[in-house]
This record gives structure tokens, C-alpha cells and sequence, in this order.
């Protein structure tokens, strides 16, 4: 369960975020299902796919069946109210409900809601879940619909709605779960939002209802005051029931009606409120710093008067098109910036849209270098004014809104193959916050008909529009350091103001190649094909020695994954070339090929639905990538050119190793990630090579001739690279591409493997205190690690005692200690570089419970090793692998994942769908024996965060 403060990109949005292909001059498709007319006036309909209807009492409800995946049911119930419905006694109880909601209900005792539906195969936090933002809470239930669970859960839904027991046992006993959880949220970044917010929401309800609450009401609040905010809260016109899966509309729609038809709103309703951020005519500044921060960061909100305007017409879509053109324009440009030798942000970006949801604003964000505030803020308010006096260019508005119509495009495509979680999300928004919901084919056919009549002028002019004087808030967040100048709000206004009556040069957008490769190799020679018909895959050889494992599947229509490897990855080099290897793909990637910078390269394949990276590993070298159909050749035309033509920029590579020292500079500043740094060095016996983050030594250790000529080394011999392909792939159709672009790879087939650097855990038991930071909170890292002889039958039995001691540990640990918000074991069985195990068990507490909770686990451990895990808890983990495996199995990125890995280990691959015998023989004895054989408890390793100013009595209970 988890609080939320902002709300998702809208679809839009959301579409953008996805590189796909559409060529520009193809003609307007004539068989796309929606009817588009040319009066901006009409009202945005909805999808005809939904059966959307509301109740006699006002309960609104979502119905659409889809089959991705087969065989499951997105459920959700979705309250329109959250912690601004609290009155002053109340903070922090919207969210205290929703926890509630998994503690006993009418038809459900105490955690029998859990218990049910683990045994269906549901996870806790993965299918099961919640979260409470100011406006709202969510209930999220992923389930099967074989059996009886569909039923089952719709009972669960409806006791969400008007049956949470609220015993007075449970609720103190969940009050210690929320106090932790508000716990994990205390930190630097909260001490800095607690100062911003106030001003960034100035005058506004919602600056006082942050969610989580107060530690002294979730302490302190009487159980009537709770009950208060559910049976006022709580109640049909607020509600929405959304159903997207694998089901029959018709009788879910009567199951609705009979289950919540009967709902009544409370005698008296309070009014549901809708609250705004009052606007103001000057400009804001606030400058937070914190001793505990990470990173410099600068955030503009150019907020919005009133309230946002609803969106309802085709008009309002064409508005949300101008946004979407416009702040992809400028975020792109900002991009630019961060590949300069000394670039003034390591990361920079402009969003249009709420800060909360009744208060819209431009927004931009900027990550600077330590000391770069001022020219970092300087440099994001030039561009500003750039757009502002000289517009945009026709070639990046061309270019953006081929981009955009190839995002249409592709989800679009992928229309039949859409994973109904997406779905079930859009619904919520439309009843939350009316969202329009027409559908992809609305949506991309809405574009092929009006983005051409939309001016380049009339996206320019929301610059002026937006970045209006007045109303405008600017924070800056910065560590508090020794010797470090963070500009004050004077200081901050300056730059506004001279940046404003500066002068400044136009933007100029440079030429794009229209090819990857003029020369193009003719198509080598395959030498064998391989069929293996277990699992419908085919594996090629070509003349140079490069393998091709090809998968076609049906799972999605518009994709094509690709990965390579080849053994040796950065462990071939000495210790002091360690860091320049490992570094050297990176510096690639921003690089570019060829004639190509990174920037060129970004803009070449804006409409293209074509990816391909480079990677160097501990122990291996490769490449991965992922293409529409129609663009596989340009995606290995770019693997073969990050293998014959890797680009050399001595100004990429400063930019490169500027930005990750500055990211890096102060990052141990902050507790958790101090942690991590001191888990990971006890962890390798601070092993060079054994993780641990990196030191601003060890990025000036970089050599840029290092890791050039370990780059090419890498990828000068393809003849032991074995590449993998699984999607909408025609083997018939991309053999010659295959041959062309892979068989031409420069081979010398030379023998070479990876090899072992001798990182190793440390024997006996170690316990180590870390102490570092200033809030009440610990986290414990207990690790068991020790040789193995490999096997896929041990990892599988190590795997699934690990699923069985998770669920132990909710149980016992959260729910019946109410000592941990969060609590999780996991294993990994490793063949290489050596054959062993870890096991690793991790949870955040209050420092005065580290040991209790600690032995608690040991206590959990202890009880599999004596008696072996419960029948019903091997049920529950036989029942959750059937359905990963049954969905798995329809994943591309499964298939692509477990293939290599098969390859990599020299495993059969078609042990990937033998696992049925597995999952049936699993047993109780087995699982006693294997958690007898990999706990042991003369070896393992607890690592302890504490407080710097720890107490004595935690301090010694720690000891």
C-alpha cells in the first residue's frame, strides 16, 4: 500500500513516452474504427468498448472485456476522497482506512482476505494493493478468474465499500505498520517538501493534508474518529467499480448491480469540497537546504488561475496536442544541454500539466552540478526566453510531430494486445478526474486528421501564455555543505530578472542524415539452422561464427526484442582499467556511431520504433535492442554500427564524466544510500571491484583512450556473440537482414572467456552498525551466502523456500509484530563466476526494535528448518508459480530473458516450459532440507543502520 501525491500523465502523456515508427508520408489509413468529425465542438466520446453506467445510488462502474493476459480480472474500487476530506483530527486516517480495508471486513475475519486470496495464486503488493493520495483512495486487485476467485474478490470489493470490521484489536495493531511506513517517508526530501510545499500551495488545504498524516494523531486517534472518516467517506456517489479482464460484460454487469446496488449514502452527506491553490501575483522563491541532500535540484511551477478547465470537446484535445508538441520541443533542448563538455544540468525536463489536481501549471526541473545552481537556473530561463521571443523551429516541429503520430501508431498496433492494467487505470482517472477515455483509435485517427492544422505559430504562443509574470513559484533544494554557496531567494529573484532583459541568440537546430548506413554489406552466408521444436525456436549460424536465436511469437503485434552476448565483459581488464571498461559503454551510448552524435542520433530515430544499446558486464558484452517490425533493420543497422563504428568525442566524454560526478558528489550524504555503499563494501571484503558506489577518484580515474580501446576490444570479435530475438519477427523475411547486418560482423575468432576477479563474501558471522543520519529509523540487511553446486532443479527449490519464508515473514513480522511496514526475502543462485548462493533478507524498523524483529526472523528461519513450511503455505507458493508461469509464458520479455539466460549458463532451453513436474513434486520435507542446507547460522552477515545520535538503549540493544 502506498500514499500518492500527484497524478499520472494523462494517456497522452503516457503515449509519449514510447519510441515507435510512422512514416510520414503514409496515407491516411481508411480502416481505423472511430469516426472523427470536423466540428471542434463535439463532445470527446467514450470508447464504445466500455460499458460505463451508474447505479441508482450514484456508484459509478467500468466494464471491458479484454483478454491480455488470459485468464485475469483487473478489479478496482476507487473512492473520490482522500486526506482533504480529514477534518483537524483526522490526518492521516483516509490512509489509516485504506489499511484497514486488508484487516477484517464483513465476510472476511481479521487477514483471512490475505489468506484467500494467496491461495489463488494473488501476491501481497503485486496483485494485491492500495494507495491514498490527497483526493483519493484506490483499491487494485489483479486475480484469476478460474474457480472461485473472481467471486471471492468481488466480495472483497464490496466489502471495501461498506463492510471494513474496524476491530478496535486491529486497528492498534496496524497503528505500529503505519508508523513505520511513516517512518520510511522521513528524510531530507520530506524535511524539504515540509518547507516548499507551504509556499509552492500557499493558502491552499492541501499544503495541510499531506497524507501520511502526523506520528502524534496515528498514535493518539480514538477508533470512533476513524470509523468517522469511513462511514462518512465511504458511500456510493463517491465510488467507482472498475472490471477489465478475461470476462463475460453482461454478467459482471449484473454481478455489480446485485452487489453494490444496495449501497446507501450516509443519513446526512457532508459536501464533497473541491479545493484550489489561490493564485498570486508575484513570483515565489524558496531555497531549502538539508545536510542530507543529495543532488541540487531547481523546480519552476508557472501555475494556472482557478481551476483546470474540464476536457471535453475535440477542441480541448487539440489544446492538450499544442502541450504535448510544445514541452516535448523544449525537453528535448534541455536534453541537448546535458551532452555539452561541462553541461549546466545533468538532467532537465518541462511537463505541462496539475501540480494536485485542481491546480495546473508549466513545469520544468533541472538536476545541477554542485556550485551550478545560479548558471543552471540561468541557462534553463535562457531557453525559456529563447522559445518565448524566436519560437520553436519548423524542422524540431516537423520532426515532433512525426514523433508523435509514430506513438499513435504504435499503440494503435498494439490496440488487441493491450494489458488490461492500462485499462483499468484510464478508467480511474475518468471517474476521478474525468479524463477523456475514447479509445486509441479515436486518439490516433483524432491526430492523422488535425495535426497538420495546427500551426507552428499557435504551439509558440503558449509561451507567453504560460510563462506569464506573477504566479510563478521557484524552489531550490540543495545539500547543506561545508564551503558550498547555495544562492539565496534574493539572489534567485536577481537571475529572474536579469534573464528577463537579457539578450539572448535563437535556438539553431542542426542537419539530420537521412541514412544510418549508404553502404550496405551484401548478405553473408547461414551455415546451419537448428530447429528446436520443444519450444518453437530456431537457431542460426552465419560464416563469421554469429549465432541467431529466433523466436516468433503472436503476444504483441508492434514488437521485436533483441539481446546479445558474448563471455569476457569487463573482468578481462586489471584493476586499473576496472573503471574505465566498465564505463566505456556508457561514454558509447551518449556518444553516437559514426557520423551520428548522441543528439543526431536521438532526433534520426524520432520516428522510428528503433532502439539498440550496447553493454559491458562483469562477465559479459552485448547488446540489446527492440524494434517494430518495419524498422528491424534499422535497429541492426545500429547494432552493426556499434560494432564496426563506435563514435570518438573527446566532448561527450567530459560530458559524461561530469554529469556522474556531480551526481555522485554528494550522494553518501544521504543515509540510505550511505548504507547501501557500506553493505556492498562488507558484502566484496571492499573488493575494488565488488560494488560499492563510486568515489570522485574513481571517476577521474576514467581514461577516455581506455576506455575507447576497451570498447573495441570488446566488440572487435563477433565470432562468440550469440544474439536472441523473440516477437513479431518472419524468419523467412528477416534472414537476409540477419545475414546482412550480423553475418558481416568483423570476426577473428579468437578464444576468450570471462574471468573470475575473486570477489567473495566473508566467512563466520559478521555484524556490523552503520551509523549515519538523524531520523528514528534503522534498516537491517541479513545475508546467508556460501558455495552451491549449480543446478536448475537447486535454484528452483532455493527459490520456492523463499516464497514460503516471505509469506511467514508478513505474517509474523508486520502483521502480528506490527514492526515493519515492508518486509522481504530473496534468493540467487548464480553459476558463474563461481558456483553459490545468497540469500537476503531486508526490512526498515525503528532502531529500538532492530534486534527483536532480527531474531523474530531467525525465529521464522528456524521454525522451516524444524518442521519444513506449512501445507497451505506450499499451496499458496505452488498456486502463485501455475499462474506467474501461465502468464509468463505470453511475455516477450520472458522468453528473450530466459533464453539467454539458458545460453549463458548452458542449460537446456527447453527446460523453460518444463516446469509442471516441478511445481507438482514441490513438497514440505524438500523445502525443510534445502532451508536446512543454505541457513546456516555459523555464516551470515547482518549490517545495521542506526542514527547517528542513536539512544543508549538502542545503541545497546544493538550490541
Amino acid at each position: 500500500m502506498k500514499q500518492r501525491i500527484n497524478r499520472n500523465p494523462s494517456i497522452l502523456a503516457l503515449l509519449l513516452s514510447i519510441i515507435c515508427s510512422y512514416s510520414w508520408a503514409q496515407e491516411f489509413p481508411d480502416n481505423i474504427e472511430a469516426d472523427i468529425p470536423n466540428d471542434l465542438s463535439t463532445e470527446i466520446p467514450l470508447d464504445s468498448k466500455i460499458i460505463k453506467g451508474k447505479l441508482d445510488n450514484g456508484l459509478t462502474y467500468y466494464i471491458r472485456q479484454n483478454s491480455r493476459p488470459e485468464n485475469r480480472v483487473e478489479l478496482r474500487l476507487a473512492v473520490n476522497a482522500g486526506s482533504l476530506m480529514e477534518d483537524d483530527d483526522q490526518l492521516g486516517l483516509a490512509h489509516f482506512t485504506e489499511h484497514m480495508a486488508f484487516n477484517g471486513t464483513r465476510n472476511f475475519e481479521k487477514n483471512e482476505l490475505i489468506n484467500v486470496l494467496q491461495m489463488a495464486g494473488v501476491k501481497f503488493g503485486a496483485h494485491l494493493n492500495a494507495y491514498t493520495s490527497f483526493d483519493e483512495t484506490v483499491y487494485m486487485l489483479t486475480v484469476p478468474t478460474a474457480d472461485t476467485t473472481l467471486e471471492k474478490s468481488l466480495q472483497i470489493l464490496e466489502d471495501w465499500a461498506d463492510g471494513i470490521s474496524f476491530e478496535d484489536e486491529e486497528i492498534d495493531k496496524e497503528r505500529g505498520v503505519v508508523i513505520e511506513e511513516w517512518r520510511i517517508g522521513q528524510g531530507a526530501q520530506r524535511r524539504m517538501l515540509d518547507e516548499y510545499l507551504p509556499v509552492l500551495l500557499a493558502d491552499s488545504r492541501y499544503a495541510e493534508r499531506l497524507p501520511i498524516g502526523t506520528k502524534e494523531i496515528l498514535e493518539n486517534f480514538d477508533y470512533q474518529t476513524l470509523k468517522r472518516f469511513y462511514e462518512e467517506w465511504y458511500r456510493p456517489d463517491l465510488m467507482a467499480v472498475v472490471a477489465v479482464g478475461d470476462i463475460d460484460p453482461a454478467e459482471m454487469k449484473a454481478e455489480i448491480e446485485r452487489r453494490f446496488g444496495d449501497l446507501k449514502a450516509p443519513d446526512k452527506e457532508r459536501a464533497r469540497e473541491v479545493f484550489d491553490v489561490p493564485a498570486h501575483e508575484d513570483n515565489k522563491v524558496v531555497v531549502v537546504t538539508d545536510k542530507e541532500a543529495t543532488f541540487n535540484q531547481i523546480q519552476l511551477f508557472y501555475k494556472e488561475e482557478g481551476l483546470p478547465e474540464p476536457e471535453e470537446t475535440f477542441r480541448d484535445y487539440l489544446e492538450m496536442t499544442k502541450h504535448n508538441l510544445f514541452t516535448g520541443m523544449l525537453s528535448q533542448r534541455l536534453n541537448e544541454l546535458t551532452q555539452k563538455a561541462d553541461p549546466p544540468f545533468m538532467n532537465a525536463g518541462a511537463y505541462y500539466g496539475n501540480i494536485i489536481r485542481t491546480s495546473n501549471a508549466f513545469q520544468q526541473y533541472a538536476v545541477v552540478p554542485e556550485n551550478g545552481i545560479e548558471r543552471g537556473l540561468q541557462v534553463l530561463l535562457e531557453e525559456n526566453e529563447k522559445v518565448k521571443r524566436f519560437g520553436f523551429t519548423e524542422t524540431e516541429f516537423e520532426r515532433y510531430k512525426k514523433r508523435m503520430l509514430t506513438n499513435y501508431e504504435a499503440s494503435y498496433k498494439e490496440r488487441e494486445k493491450t494489458e488490461s492494467s492500462g485499462y483499468a487505470a484510464e478508467y480511474v482517472r475518468n471517474f476521478l478526474e474525468n479524463e477523456p477515455v475514447p479509445g486509441i483509435a479515436f486518439e490516433y485517427k483524432f491526430l492523422l486528421q488535425f495535426l497538420s492544422e495546427i500551426s507552428l505559430d499557435e504551439v509558440n504562443a503558449l509561451a507567453e501564455e504560460w510563462m506569464a509574470e506573477g504566479n510563478m513559484v521557484a524552489v531550490v533544494m540543495a545539500p547543506e555543505k561545508e564551503g558550498v554557496q547555495v544562492p539565496n531567494e534574493a539572489a534567485i529573484e536577481n537571475i529572474i530578472q536579469q534573464v528577463a532583459e537579457s539578450e539572448v541568440e535563437a535556438y539553431e537546430d542542426e542537419e539530420i542524415a537521412s541514412t544510418l548506413m549508404e553502404d550496405v554489406p551484401a548478405p553473408a552466408e547461414i551455415t546451419s539452422e537448428k530447429v528446436i521444436e520443444e519450444i518453437d525456436i530456431t537457431e542460426l549460424t552465419f560464416a563469421n561464427g554469429v549465432k541467431a536465436v529466433v523466436k516468433s511469437t503472436d503476444f504483441k503485434d508492434d514488437e521485436i526484442l533483441m539481446t546479445a552476448h558474448s563471455p569476457g565483459g569487463h573482468s578481462v581488464y586489471s584493476d586499473e582499467k576496472y573503471f574505465s571498461a566498465a564505463n566505456a559503454d556508457g561514454i558509447v551510448q551518449q556518444s553516437g556511431v559514426k557520423d551520428f552524435s548522441g543528439i543526431a542520433l536521438q532526433k534520426f530515430l524520432s520516428d522510428k520504433n528503433a532502439a539498440a544499446s550496447p553493454f559491458i558486464g562483469e562477465l559479459k558484452e552485448g547488446v540489446s535492442g527492440s524494434a517494430a517490425p518495419e524498422d528491424l533493420e534499422t535497429m541492426l543497422q545500429l547494432t552493426h554500427l556499434y560494432f564496426t563504428s563506435p563514435r570518438e568525442d573527446q566532448e561527450t566524454f567530459q560530458s559524461y564524466i561530469s554529469k556522474y560526478k556531480s551526481l555522485y558528489q554528494n550522494l553518501l550524504s544521504n543515509p540510505q544510500y550511505y548504507y547501501q555503499d557500506k553493505v556492498m563494501r562488507i558484502m566484496s571484503q571492499n573488493n575494488p571491484r565488488g560494488g560499492g558506489f563510486p568515489t570522485q577518484e574513481d571517476w577521474e580515474s576514467v581514461s577516455f583512450d581506455e576506455a575507447m580501446d576497451a570498447y573495441k576490444d570488446r566488440f572487435a570479435d563477433a565470432s562468440d556473440f550469440t544474439f536472441f530475438f523473440v516477437g513479431n519477427i518472419d524468419l523467412e523475411e528477416a534472414k537476409p537482414l540477419l545475414a546482412t547486418y550480423l553475418g558481416n560482423l568483423p570476426a577473428t575468432g579468437r578464444e576468450e572467456d570471462w574471468k573470475d576477479v575473486g570477489v567473495r563474501p566473508p566467512g563466520g558471522i559478521v555484524d556490523e552498525k552503520v551509523y549515519k543520519g538523524t531520523d528514528p529509523k534503522s534498516m537491517v540487511r541479513i545475508s546467508f551466502t556460501g558455495e552451491m553446486p549449480y543446478s536448475k532443479e537447486e535454484a528452483y527449490e532455493l527459490n520456492s523456500l523463499i516464497q514460503a519464508l516471505n509469506i511467514k515473514l508478513i505474517e509474523e513480522i508486520r502483521e502480528k509484530k506490527s514492526g515493519v511496514y515492508g518486509i522481504g526475502a530473496n534468493a540467487n543462485a548464480s553459476k558463474y563466476p563461481y558456483e553459490h548462493y545468497t540469500i537476503t533478507i531486508s526490512f526498515p524498523c525503528a532502531p529500538e526494535n532492530v534486534e527483536d524483529l532480527s531474531q523474530a526472523v531467525f525465529d521464522e528461519i528456524k521454525k522451516i528448518q524444524d518442521n519444513g513450511p506449512t501445507q497451505e503455505d506450499i499451496m499458496k507458493v505452488k498456486e502463485t508459480q501455475r499462474r506467474e508461469m501461465e502468464t509468463n509464458l505470453k511475455q516477450n520479455n520472458y522468453w528473450l530473458q530466459a533464453l539467454e539466460r539458458a545460453y549463458f549458463t548452458q542449460v537446456d532451453p527447453k527446460n523453460i516450459v518444463e516446469y509442471e513436474d516441478a511445481i507438482e513434486d514441490l513438497n514440505a520435507e524438500d523445502l525443510k532440507e534445502t532451508a536446512n542446507k543454505y541457513f546456516n547460522f555459523d555464516q551470515y552477515v547482518k549490517v545495521v543502520l542506526y542514527p547517528e545520535e542513536t539512544t543508549e538503549s538502542a545503541d545497546e540493544s544493538g550490541k
